[in-house]
């Protein structure tokens, strides 16, 4: 093969391992990461500390409380007098550790109805994904009965269900997970030998190792960019009443490992391109050392020979 060959195919390999980089770190994000379930629930459950998540969570519940109720009371009366006591008793369950059992249960519920759904091959029943928020209204009417709050035996615990992926989506959703799944082992193994087999092809492997750490800090500084756009984004197309800080908030979480990754990534490149380069400068000062002390002697001025004389 020759040398322009084994440069342009190099070129070409060293290219796709820079691109599948940021590509199989997603798919390989949403096919072991995201998609377990203990470790979903294990990201999520610090959210319920968080007091956006609790302000959230605190005006759902109490507005579904007060809706239940609202239809034996007078609206005047019932958010002049009861609707203060409702929040409250909320807002006081989502400090206690029953909340937060209560938080993880419901995360780990919603995230087994959605892999069922993303992983049922059958199709579906053409139905949405729906999580029950009956053990929260059950956990805060015995907490308002306990304080003695009017009405509060009143308030109807029903299977109050509550979208997660609409049923007219559920089709390309599957299509789309199952995608991920297959990419998410084969993106970063075809990284890894693309850029393995561009370096074993490359003709001159240091500066190849330079173009390849420096792709792969620019693939992990894209990604940060991507995930930037991505927030954005979800943000802006987010329904009026769904809360921004606490839908915020759970995005960071969701993508906290990706951006760890995506950082990696970019230390790892500079590093590597660094390292490459410091390499690369010392080398022609040890040549000029070694051919200096590999050269020979002056001989004394006594064995010197006499000079030549012109006649």
């Amino acid at each position: 093969m020759s040398r322009r060959l084994r440069s342009g195919l190099s070129a070409v390999l060293i290219v796709l391992s820079c691109l599948f980089t940021p590509l199989g770190v997603v798919s390989a994000w949403a096919a072991y990461d995201l998609a377990d379930t203990g470790r979903y629930v294990t990201t999520m459950a610090p959210l319920a500390d968080d007091p956006d998540v609790r302000d959230a969570i605190v005006d759902t519940v109490g507005d579904g409380i007060m809706r239940e109720i609202g239809q034996d009371l007078d609206t005047g009366v019932l958010h002049g007098s009861v609707a203060p006591f409702v929040h409250d008793a909320v807002r006081s369950f989502t400090r206690t550790e029953a909340f937060r059992a209560a938080w993880n249960e419901g995360n780990r519920a919603a995230h087994d109805a959605v892999l069922r759904a993303l992983r049922d091959d059958r199709g579906g029943s053409g139905r949405p994904v729906t999580v029950d928020l009956a053990p929260v209204t059950a956990q805060v009417k015995a907490r308002l009965a306990e304080e003695r709050v009017p009405l509060a035996g009143r308030i109807p615990v029903q299977h109050t269900e509550v979208d997660l992926l609409p049923a007219q989506r559920l089709g390309h959703l599957r299509k789309g997970f199952h995608v991920l799944e297959v990419a998410g082992f084969w993106l970063p193994m075809g990284a890894v030998v693309f850029a393995v087999a561009g370096l074993a092809l490359a003709v001159r492997r240091r500066r190849a190792l330079t173009a390849a750490a420096l792709g792969t800090a620019l693939g992990g500084a894209l990604l940060i960019l991507a995930l930037s756009i991505g927030r954005s984004m979800t943000l802006a197309d987010l329904p009026a009443e769904v809360s921004q800080p606490a839908a915020g908030a759970v995005y960071d979480a969701l993508t906290a490992t990706l951006r760890t990754t995506s950082w990696f990534l970019i230390a790892l490149g500079l590093t590597v391109a660094a390292l490459t380069w410091l390499t690369r400068r010392r080398r022609p000062f040890r040549l000029v050392r070694r051919r200096a002390s590999e050269a020979p002697p002056t001989p004394p001025r006594d064995q010197q020979p006499p000079p030549r004389v012109q006649v």
